[in-house]
């Protein structure tokens, strides 16, 4: 499959309109089941017709922006596709945010109304306090406390009138996703009508394979790139089931969806990530695999060690099909298949996705050398909104700058070096975080790594671990630095270990090294 055998939408397109119509000769059939009751695909059309009725009559025009700030469940869906229906652009923002990051979105954004669960509008409201920025309407999604003026309930803000979709172009403004922003502020990458069409032609349906039997369940959250299109777009592409969770994915709450104990079906696909699955498999009460009705896997948002794929098969039977998407691209463009699965590898590019490796001088490095991921495809975003030179630096012509190093292997896969700022020049030879954290987690005492770079007293770079060890297991520094020797050239191995009882991370889980990089220079300069 490739972009040009896949017929594109037409120029007049809305994508909240073209879902609702894939699946309206199911409307009995349940599309969504939250913590509280489910949704069928009926009232999942009828209520983002009403939504988009009452964001009209609240004042919100074609292309303004609707911050969505709830948790997953039955209410995310019908605010998301409800905006869009609406010619309206919903911006979807993490739940586990500050109020100041609240503040600075909303200015940004400059969004005219806000739809929020209950549990975050203390937090909705103290970042609507530090600005001037108002609200046409602030819909609030099952409230704990009494409302205050100009907030309404969600049910009471849905009324009687039903939305026509709005006349969008398949090249118009569709959502936003704020970019996790390792340092500064997140960048809003705004999406097209178009892009979510894409990745689920070529993704969900090309490579994953969704049926309309299929029962998901995402670990990642719908607010994210990878969870918006493993709870949203492709299972109502193919018209299955999903699963959401409003809380955090720990190893029980995952195990209890798995096992069908909520709303009494069990997943048949499943969206994880690697610290997720490293969890799972280290957890008491772990799942035996006739417990499960699981046909496939898939892991995103940090690359898998190749060791944690094996045991994570060797256990459920199941293989894990890693890939690499972006904010910025929407969704997975390298990805090993269902079919083809080399562990230690990120796979081969998404049919309708070009990738190109350059070195420093920008021309291609050959095979085996390591080289910055260059995507070309359908779904890139549009730009970075308000950020001209960030956007020009990212969306070069038809090419995405993904940030991250990879190697070119003869079999046509690829396999991951790091993010290009965390790429260490150790004895004028790159070396790969990656590769030492995904040996030391081969060791069995080891939960989880982390390499960094720090100076030795000379200035030379020289590699460190950080270390989580298993609940119950012990090993030296000694010990872990002789087991990477045993495995990797010498140069490679971390000149220091010094054990954490937990890593820092981003809400998705990716390992934050930055975090361990300015630990190490506060101990320097102390």
């Amino acid at each position: 499959m490739t972009a040009e055998s896949v017929a594109p939408p037409p120029e007049l397109y809305n994508f909240a309109s073209d879902l609702l119509q894939r699946n309206a000769a199911r409307p009995g059939k349940t599309a969504f089941v939250d913590d509280r009751g489910t949704l069928t695909y009926g009232a999942l059309a009828q209520r983002v017709r009403q939504l988009a009725a009452a964001l009209r009559a609240a004042g919100v025009r074609r292309e303004e922006r609707v911050l969505l700030l709830m948790h997953d469940a039955n209410e995310w869906p019908v605010a998301f596709l409800g905006a869009i229906y609406a010619g309206a652009v919903p911006v979807a923002v993490n739940t586990l945010l500050t109020a100041d990051d609240y503040a600075y979105m909303l200015e940004h954004s400059r969004a005219q109304a806000a739809f929020v669960s209950g549990a975050l509008l203390p937090t909705l409201r103290a970042a609507m306090d530090q600005g001037a920025h108002e609200l046409q309407a602030i819909v609030v999604s099952q409230p704990a406390d009494a409302l205050q003026a100009g907030e309404v309930e969600f049910e009471n803000f849905l009324g009687e009138a039903l939305a026509q979709p709005a006349p969008t172009r398949a090249d118009d403004p569709a959502f936003w996703l704020y970019s996790s922003g390792s340092t500064g502020r997140p960048k809003g990458a705004v999406h097209a009508h178009g892009n979510p069409y894409w990745t689920a032609e070529l993704y969900g349906q090309g490579v994953l394979g969704l049926r309309e039997s299929d029962v998901c369940f995402s670990a990642a959250k719908l607010y994210f790139a990878y969870g918006l299109g493993n709870a949203l777009t492709f299972p109502l592409w193919a018209g299955a089931t999903v699963l959401l969770l409003a809380g955090r994915p720990t190893p029980d709450e995952v195990f209890r969806r798995l096992r069908g104990e909520v709303g009494g079906v069990k997943p048949t696909v499943f969206y994880g990530a690697p610290t997720g699955f490293a969890g799972m498999l280290a957890a008491p009460g772990l799942p035996a695999r006739k417990e499960l009705a699981l046909r496939l896997v898939s892991s995103a948002g940090e690359a898998l060690p190749a060791e944690l794929g094996e045991r994570f098969k060797a256990h459920f039977g199941v293989d894990i099909v890693d890939g690499i998407g972006s904010t910025e691209m929407l969704h997975v463009f390298l990805s090993n298949r269902p079919e083809q699965v080399r562990y230690g590898s990120t796979g081969w590019p998404v049919p309708g996705y070009r990738i190109e490796l350059r070195g420093d001088d920008g021309a291609p490095v050959p095979d085996g050398e390591p080289g910055d991921l260059y995507i070309q495809g359908p779904s890139s975003a549009l730009m970075y909104w308000s950020n001209r030179a960030k956007s020009r630096d990212t969306f070069q012509g038809a090419w995405c700058k993904s940030g991250d190093k990879y190697l070119r292997n003869a079999d046509g896969s690829y396999t991951y070096g790091g993010r290009s700022d965390d790429m260490l020049k150790v004895s004028g030879i790159y070396v790969s975080p990656f590769e030492v954290e995904a040996t030391l987690v081969q060791h069995a005492a080891v939960l989880e790594a982390a390499v960094i770079g720090v100076s030795d007293a000379e200035g030379l770079t020289k590699t460190k671990a950080f270390v989580v060890l298993k609940q119950g297991r012990e090993a030296s520094a000694e010990e872990l630095k002789a087991f990477v020797k045993e495995r990797l050239a010498a140069y490679k191995y971390p000149r220091a270990i010094e054990f954490l009882p937990e890593l820092p991370k981003t809400a998705t889980g990716k390992i934050q090294r930055f975090r361990l990089r300015e630990r190490e220079a506060a101990r320097q300069a102390a």
